[in-house]
C-alpha cells in the first residue's frame, strides 16, 4: 500500500517489525526497521529503490496494485546493497528494458550480485539530472562511502525532497512514517546507534559531504532515507546531528567495558566506575559486560564517551576472545578524540594488559600510563588503585 510523502511522491516500502539483526548478525535491531522505497508519479513514473529479497514478492504485488509496471519510466538505484536492490531480479523480468540510473560503482555492485550485465544501466555522477516532467527534475549527488563506494542520493526539485538512501536513516520501525509522529527518544537512540555502528568509520567523508550538500544551496523540505522515519519536520536537524557526530563527537560520559572469568576483573571494573562517580558526579558513568551486552549497544555508548576503560583477564598469554573480537570491531569503527585505560587480572603470565593497550592504540585510542594489573583476585589494596585509573580518564 502506497502512502503519500508529498504531492505525487509516495512511500511504497516495507515496515519490518520482526527484523532483529542486520548485515547478517552483525548489527542488532531492537525496534524493528523499514526498507523505504519511493514512487514518483509526475509526467514520468519513477521508482526509487526497492526492498530486501525476502519481501520481494510482497513488494511486487503491492507495486502492481498501485501502478502498471509497464508505465514505470525509470528506476533509480541509490545503492546496490541487497536491502535496497533485492527486488530488481524479479522486477526486471517483468520490465526488462526499463532504464536503471545509478553510479558506475553501483553497476559493478549490481552485476556482481545479480549477474545481469544486460540490464539497461545509465551511469550518473554528481550534478547530473533527469527530467521527470511538470517542471521537475531529479538531481544526483554521489555519496561515496556513505556507506558503500556505490552510494548516491537523489534530489527532487519542485517538491524539494532529498532521497538520501542510507545517510540519515535508522533501523527503527515507525508505522507513522514521519519523524514528527515518532517516539522521539527511540528515534534519536536509533539514529545515533546507526551512525556509531555503520557510519562512524567514514566521519571525515561525512563532514566533507555535508559541506558539499549544503554548498549546493538546495532547499530541502523532506529527507527521505532508506531506513526508518522520513524527516519532514525541521529535516535539517538530522544533517546538523551528523555534522556534530562526524566531528570527534563526545558527551560528558565515561564507559567501563570488561569481560571476566572468575569475577576478579569484574570487581575492578565496578570499582573504577565507583571512583569515577565520586570524582565526577555530573559525568555519566556506564558499565558493560561484553559477554552479556549487545556489542552494537556498547559501541553506541563508547561513541558518546570522552574516555573508556577496558578490562580483560589474561588467558593463554592473551585476552578473552570476547574482548579481542570486540576490540577488533572497535578498530573497524575508527572513532577519534577519546582516550582509554586498561585493567585486568591474571594468574600466571599476565600479558593481558599489554595486549589490551596495543589493540586500543591500533584502534586510535591513546592509552593512559596508569593501569591495574592484578595477580589473582583483587585485594582492597589493589582496588584502591582504581582511584588513579579514574583520575587519568577525567
Amino acid at each position: 500500500m502506497k502512502r503519500t510523502v508529498k504531492n505525487n511522491v509516495s512511500w511504497i516500502g516495507k515496515i519490518d517489525w520482526e527484523l532483529d539483526t542486520f548485515h547478517g548478525d552483525d548489527y542488532s535491531v531492537n525496534h524493528g526497521s523499514s526498507q523505504n522505497a519511493y514512487l514518483i508519479e509526475e509526467e514520468k513514473t519513477v521508482l526509487i529503490d526497492t526492498v530486501w529479497t525476502p519481501h520481494s514478492t510482497e513488494f511486487l504485488d503491492n507495486l502492481k496494485k498501485e501502478v502498471d509496471l509497464a508505465k514505470i519510466d525509470y528506476i533509480i538505484v541509490n545503492h546496490g546493497e541487497v536491502d535496497h536492490s533485492g527486488v530488481l531480479p524479479q522486477l526486471m523480468k517483468e520490465i526488462p528494458n526499463t532504464p536503471i540510473y545509478c553510479t558506475a560503482n553501483a553497476v559493478k555492485s549490481l552485476v556482481g550480485q545479480y549477474h545481469h550485465p544486460e540490464w539497461n544501466f545509465n551511469v550518473v555522477k554528481t550534478g547530473d539530472s533527469l527530467d521527470i516532467g511538470n517542471g521537475k527534475q531529479l538531481v544526483f549527488v554521489e555519496m561515496r562511502m556513505l556507506h558503500w563506494p556505490d552510494s548516491m542520493a537523489t534530489y527532487m526539485t519542485g517538491d524539494n525532497i532529498l532521497f538520501s538512501n542510507d545517510a540519515f536513516g535508522q533501523h527503527f520501525a515507525c508505522d507513522e512514517l514521519f519523524n514528527d509522529k515518532a517516539d522521539q527518544c527511540l528515534l534519536w537512540e536509533e539514529a545515533i546507534k546507526y551512525y556509531a555502528n555503520i557510519l562512524s568509520p567514514f566521519s571525515p567523508l561525512v563532514k566533507k559531504k555535508i559541506t558539499e550538500v549544503v554548498g549546493l544551496n538546495l532547499p530541502i523540505d523532506i529527507i527521505a532515507p532508506s531506513h526508518g522515519v522520513i524527516w519532514r519536520e525541521n529535516p535539517l536537524q538530522i544533517i546538523e546531528a551528523y555534522a556534530k557526530w562526524s566531528d570527534d563527537y563526545q558527551e560528558d560520559q565515561i564507559t567501563v567495558i570488561y569481560d571476566t572469568m572468575w569475577d576478579g576483573t569484574k570487581k575492578i571494573a565496578h570499582r573504577i566506575a565507583q571512583e569515577l562517580s565520586e570524582m565526577a558526579p555530573t559525568t555519566k558513568i556506564k558499565v558493560y559486560s561484553i559477554s552479556t551486552t549487545d556489542k552494537n549497544d556498547i559501541m553506541t555508548e563508547v561513541f558518546k564517551s570522552k574516555a573508556i576503560a577496558v578490562g580483560s583477564p589474561t588467558v593463554g598469554q592473551d585476552i578473552l576472545s570476547s574482548v579481542g573480537g570486540w576490540l577488533h570491531f572497535l578498530k573497524e569503527l575508527k572513532m577519534t578524540g577519546k582516550k582509554a585505560a586498561v585493567f585486568g587480572c591474571y594468574g600466571w603470565s599476565g600479558e593481558g594488559n599489554k595486549v589490551l593497550r596495543e589493540m586500543l592504540e591500533k584502534a586510535g585510542f591513546p592509552v593512559t600510563d596508569v593501569e591495574i594489573k592484578c595477580n589473582w583476585n583483587p585485594t582492597e589494596e589493589v582496588l584502591a588503585q582504581a582511584k588513579a585509573v579514574a583520575q587519568s580518564l577525567l
